[in-house]
């Protein structure tokens, strides 16, 4: 499978499970999502700032390379990543409209993406300062990678508060899998 169809399935997981997450945290009370959690990060509103802020600070040094065609101008109506520990929104209902534009960037993001852009390396500054150069996928792949990893320490809150958030397996979420056909 190359890794262009395999960016786009998993830009389509990644939609998906966000809705799927979102729309079980949304049913909490406000008394529950802002709840200490005693786990990597203090509550659950933070757990869905911090994964804005994965998604915002990676896509923001793909666009100022333009992999992808992908522009700084695509992330001028987000807020500019600073730190890890960034709170952009307080509450639920604002970060589910702020979500859903990231995930739908992303995801033409991954439709525009070309195995040539994969190829590409880009050099960037850590948010400690430091100097790196990585290829467009392996910064790709991390997105992917930190949603995943965040929304799986989310997933164990939520399964201690109780939380039935559904099945998260691949092939049961984006089921066409990576075989997706463009319709012209």
């Amino acid at each position: 499978m190359s890794l262009v169809k395999n960016f786009k399935m998993m830009s389509l997981y990644n939609q998906r499970m966000n809705i799927q997450l979102m729309t079980s945290c949304l049913g909490l009370s406000n008394d529950i999502v802002e709840k200490k959690t005693h786990s990597f990060f203090p509550n659950i509103i933070s757990y869905w700032n911090h994964l804005l802020f994965g998604d915002l600070i990676l896509l923001g040094r793909l666009a100022l390379n333009h992999i992808g065609k992908l522009s700084p101008e695509d992330l001028s109506e987000f807020p500019t990543p600073n730190s890890p520990q960034d709170i952009y929104y307080n509450n639920l209902s604002d970060i589910v409209v702020f979500r859903k534009k990231i995930d739908e960037l992303l995801i033409e993001y991954c439709t525009n993406l070309t195995e040539e852009d994969c190829e590409k390396f880009i050099t960037y500054t850590t948010t400690e300062g430091l100097p790196v150069t990585k290829a467009a996928a392996d910064i790709t792949q991390h997105i992917f990678n930190h949603q995943a990893h965040h929304r799986g320490q989310l997933t164990c809150v939520l399964s201690q508060f109780g939380v039935d958030y559904g099945c998260m397996d691949l092939p049961a979420i984006v089921s066409e899998g990576s075989r997706i056909k463009k319709v012209c």
